[in-house]
């Protein structure tokens, strides 16, 4: 081989080395941007379910409430009780005062 040959050949296997690299490099980018993006998705996602469950606890809560709400109510003593005191309604002969209060 002569050296004009041998020079073609390694500019040949330059150019070529040259075309792989870049070829891994950008498989390697499309892969790195693929996998940040989906990192982003879990932590969006996670964050989303921290949300969800606090509004599910908070449901939760106000559910016991109406639930123990619900059953006070069907007590007759308990709905006596609630609408003399937060709707004045009197027993028989009684009597309503109102009296002053700090706010007044």
């Amino acid at each position: 081989m002569t050296k004009k040959t041998k020079s073609k050949n390694k500019k040949k296997n330059n150019i070529g080395l040259k075309i792989v690299s870049i070829v891994f490099i950008i498989a390697s980018i499309v892969i790195l941007a693929n996998v940040l993006k989906r990192v982003y998705n879990v932590f969006s996602l996670q964050k989303q379910a921290e949300v969800v469950e606090q509004e599910l606890q908070k449901l939760k809560d106000e559910n016991a409430s109406l639930i123990s709400t619900k059953e006070k109510l069907e007590d007759p003593d308990y709905v006596q009780t609630y609408a003399r005191g937060e709707y004045m309604f009197s027993k028989g002969d009684e009597k309503i005062f109102y009296l002053p209060t700090d706010e007044d």
